[in-house]
């Protein structure tokens, strides 16, 4: 089971927000709650979740718990 709870840390100020993510689609972008940069996913990762949150997303979570390594944007 995925966890859907997720802590992003902007990496701008440090602002942490915690954030109930979604199961059908990745998150490209989240505006930070502290100073209001615009976060997007870093280089080689499919999601602001999997780049600055506390757990990966949840495609990437049910992945790796089943042995794949496959990006859940690669499709």
């Amino acid at each position: 089971m995925e966890n859907l709870q997720n802590t992003i840390t902007c990496p701008a100020c440090g602002h942490r927000e915690t954030e109930t993510m979604p199961t059908d689609a990745c998150q490209f972008f989240h505006e930070c709650n502290g100073c209001g940069t615009l976060l997007r996913p870093k280089a080689g990762e499919c999601c602001v979740y999997c780049s600055y949150g506390s757990d990966a997303c949840p495609p990437v979570q049910a992945a790796h718990s089943s042995g794949a390594t496959e990006n859940c944007c690669a499709h």
